[in-house]
């Protein structure tokens, strides 16, 4: 170790994985980006100066132990690289696929400013991908079974985070989801270009050799009582994610032709999984506006390309440096075609039987809100008129936690979050001490990488309950 060269970056610059060139991926659904080789891995890995106080790490919800196991990866060692790494994240290969490292990680990396920040997650994907290729499992020979057994609701990031968590602590899982396929919006809501879904399959079976017990197509409350699942069980995670469409408040939302983001994607992708086409929205040939500036936007936008959209325009009420999606997305959608009106806050929907145009007003940036951002002021007199056949509302979500909760004694906010602090006694316990929560249920539309980071922590408060 001590013979490497701590200025290697000097000489080796940041190297992204390949990607393919726009208008070949904009013709298909396939995840755009490739692989390193070995050998890049291991160098790109070395470029890593070891930090005393790793700010990537502190900056990742999950803290994960970035410099240990690139270190590893740099060695070669990648079987005790991905222990390292599992260590922490439940699901590493996703997270390095679908995380906006450049806000969170790579953001905070030291050779960000003028060097080019260390690629954490493309050797995190690689990582994670070349040992489950070759057979790599989690080395569980230490846990001993504790005879207690937990029901997750959900198999989205946060359950999944949860189970995995559970399991190593000698819990039994047991994890109930609607669908019949994991997931959740990793499944049904972010586009396979972004995550192909044979990743989630292979993590299902990860899981299920870890001992986790998936029951799917059962709808708690429905299907299966709650109560009978509280009776059943020695405590319960909730982990339903947020999946009520914010709204805009201006007229002509409900016009024909005017989509909500998720059920626009959720369409999208049912065809692809052999689902059938139930819901599928097809935007051949149409001119389509994007309402929204998150990653759900940019999923929205890069769809609508693929889909062979004749034009899409996104249109977004602060400027690029503002918007709170991953800049990468913002490059690969540009790329792609998509056209971008920054500062642009939509007034309302025009058409008589349908949609026929978008009506927006200039924007310009204002004094802070509460949480640090600049507020958007419309500029009088700026109206423009952006011509439309589909329109495509990205505004994010919220909780819709099911009205039998509240007679569970688990309480909400205003806004539908379940109030699970994650400073208590158990981390994420809610009113009901028997139950958790956490992930977008709790804190409202998020990160894959919270969602797990809540699942996990979440585990950990049921455990110390448990004991």
């Amino acid at each position: 170790m001590s013979t490497l060269d701590p200025f290697r970056f000097l000489d080796l610059p940041r190297q992204d994985l390949p990607k393919a060139p726009a208008q070949e991926r904009a013709s298909h659904f396939g995840e755009i980006y490739g692989d390193f080789p070995s050998d890049q891995a291991a160098a790109q890995s070395g470029r890593c100066l070891d930090c005393g106080n790793p700010y990537c790490e502190w900056k990742c919800p999950l803290h994960n132990l970035i410099p240990g196991w690139l270190s590893l990866v740099r060695d070669g060692r990648l079987t005790e690289a991905a222990e390292l790494a599992h260590r922490t994240n439940p699901l590493p290969e996703i997270c390095g696929r679908v995380c906006p490292q450049d806000r969170l990680c790579e953001g905070a990396c030291t050779l960000e400013d003028g060097f080019g920040a260390v690629t954490i997650g493309a050797v995190e994907r690689h990582l994670t991908d070349h040992v489950l290729e070759r057979g790599w499992r989690p080395d569980l020979s230490g846990v001993r079974p504790t005879g207690r057994r937990v029901a997750i609701v959900g198999a989205g990031p946060a359950g999944l985070g949860c189970a995995d968590t559970l399991v190593r602590y000698g819990v039994e899982a047991h994890v109930f989801d609607r669908y019949r396929q994991i997931g959740g919006l990793l499944t049904f809501g972010i586009p396979p270009f972004k995550l192909d879904k044979e990743i989630v399959k292979r993590r299902r079976m990860v899981l299920e050799e870890m001992g986790v017990r998936f029951h799917l197509g059962v709808e708690i409350g429905k299907d299966l009582a709650f109560h009978d699942l509280l009776a059943d069980h020695d405590a319960l995670f909730l982990g339903m994610g947020a999946y009520t469409p914010m709204r805009g408040g201006f007229p002509g939302e409900d016009l024909p032709g005017v989509h909500r983001a998720l059920d626009f994607l959720i369409g999208n992708v049912r065809p692809q999984l052999g689902l059938g086409s139930e819901g599928h929205i097809d935007l051949r040939d149409k001119r389509v506006v994007v309402l929204g500036g998150g990653d759900t936007a940019m999923d929205c936008n890069r769809t609508a390309i693929r889909q062979g959209a004749a034009r899409v325009t996104c249109a977004y009420r602060r400027d690029r440096e503002n918007m709170p999606g991953s800049r990468r997305e913002v490059v690969n959608a540009q790329e792609e075609g998509v056209h971008f009106l920054w500062n642009r806050q939509p007034v309302r929907i025009l058409g008589h039987e349908r949609v026929e145009a978008v009506e927006v007003i200039r924007t310009r940036l204002g004094a802070q809100d509460e949480r640090g951002r600049r507020r958007p002021e419309p500029v009088p007199s700026s109206e423009e008129i952006i011509d439309a056949e589909a329109v495509l509302i990205a505004f994010g979500f919220q909780p819709s936690p099911p009205g039998w909760l509240a007679r569970f004694g688990v309480e909400t906010d205003a806004r539908g979050r379940v109030l699970a602090p994650a400073a208590g006694r158990f981390p994420f316990q809610t009113a009901n001490p028997k139950v958790f929560a956490g992930g977008d249920m709790v804190r409202g539309s998020d990160l894959v990488v919270t969602a797990v980071a809540e699942g996990r922590d979440a585990a950990l408060g049921i455990v110390g309950f448990l004991k």
